[in-house]
C-alpha cells in the first residue's frame, strides 16, 4: 500500500510540473519545419520579425510572433517557456529585470536601436521650456539613465558626477529652471499622455511613439545621440543560446536584407544595429 501511495504521489507531482509551462523547444510543423515562438512589442519589433519570416522559412524555420503590449509579460512568458525568445528590451532593462526577478536569461544578439525622444506640443526646443515645466517620463528606472543625460547635454540640469547610465532623478545636483520630473507613468501610456496634451514635454520610447502614431518629426524636440543609444536584443533562457534555430533567427535579423528593411521603413526613427 505504501509503495502504491508513493507511486500515485510521484505521478501527481510530475503532472503538476508539466502544467507549469509549455516547453516550446524542438516543435515541428506538419511540413517538417522547426517552429519557434518569439515574443515582441508590436512596433517595430513584431514588424521586423514579420519581415524576417520568409527568410527564416527558406532555412526551415517556422516563426510565430507573439505580440505583447508591455515590458513585463515578455520576460514572464520566456521564463515560463511559453516562448523560445523575446525581442523588445535593451541591456539596461534586461540587467535590471534579472536583478529584481532572478531571471536566468542571456542576450544572443543586437538587432536595432531606438533613440528615446522628448516631445512637446507647446515648445520647439528644450531651451524653450519654462521654469517649473512638467516633464512626463517612463516609470522604468532603466530609462532614466538614458533620458536625464539629454537634459544635461542641453544645459538644463547637471547630474552627480560619474552616475552615467545609472542616473536617477535624485542624482540631479543642479536644476536652475526647477524642471519637474516627478510624473512617472507606464511606458505604454506615454503616447496617450502626449496626445491628451498632458505636461509641457513627454519623453516617449520610440516603439511606443511609432505605435501611438506620434508625429516624430513634427513634435520631437530632442533625442538621444545615436552614439549612446543601446541596442534592442534577442533574449533567450540561459542554456538555449546555442540552439541552432535561435542562432539562425539572429543571423537573419542581422542580415543585410533585414537591416536595410529597418533603415528604409523607419527612416531614422529606428536605427539598424549595424549602422
Amino acid at each position: 500500500m505504501k509503495k502504491l501511495l508513493s507511486l500515485i504521489v510521484a505521478v501527481f507531482v510530475l503532472a503538476l510540473a508539466a502544467c507549469g509551462g509549455t516547453d516550446t523547444t524542438k516543435e515541428k510543423t506538419a511540413d517538417g519545419k522547426t517552429k519557434i515562438i518569439v515574443g515582441a512589442s508590436a512596433v517595430p519589433h513584431a514588424e521586423i520579425l514579420e519581415a524576417a519570416k520568409p527568410l527564416l522559412a527558406k532555412k526551415g524555420i517556422d516563426l510565430e510572433v507573439k505580440v505583447f503590449q508591455d515590458y513585463v509579460l515578455p520576460n514572464v512568458a520566456l521564463k515560463e517557456k511559453e516562448i523560445d525568445a523575446n525581442y523588445f528590451q535593451t541591456p539596461g532593462y534586461l540587467d535590471l529585470e534579472m536583478e529584481k526577478k532572478g531571471y536566468d536569461f542571456v542576450s544572443i544578439g543586437e538587432v536595432h536601436k531606438e533613440p528615446i525622444g522628448i516631445y512637446s506640443k507647446k515648445y520647439k526646443s528644450l531651451a524653450d521650456l519654462p521654469e517649473g515645466a512638467k516633464i512626463i517620463m517612463s516609470n522604468s528606472f532603466s530609462d532614466h539613465g538614458r533620458i536625464l543625460p539629454i537634459f544635461e547635454k542641453a544645459g538644463l540640469i547637471k547630474l552627480k558626477e560619474g552616475v552615467g547610465a545609472n542616473a536617477r532623478v535624485e542624482d540631479i545636483v543642479e536644476n536652475p529652471k526647477k524642471l519637474d520630473f516627478s510624473t512617472l507613468i507606464e511606458a505604454k501610456l506615454l503616447a496617450t499622455s502626449f496626445k491628451n496634451g498632458e505636461g509641457d514635454a513627454v519623453v516617449i520610447n520610440t516603439n511606443y511613439a511609432l505605435e501611438g502614431k506620434v508625429d516624430i518629426k513634427k513634435y520631437g524636440i530632442a533625442f538621444e545621440g545615436s552614439d549612446v543609444v543601446p541596442s534592442n536584443l534577442v533574449v533567450v533562457r540561459k542554456g538555449d543560446e546555442k540552439r541552432k534555430e535561435l542562432q539562425t533567427l539572429v543571423e537573419v535579423l542581422q542580415s543585410k536584407e533585414i537591416q536595410d528593411f529597418i533603415q528604409e521603413k523607419y527612416q531614422g526613427a529606428v536605427i539598424p544595429a549595424s549602422k
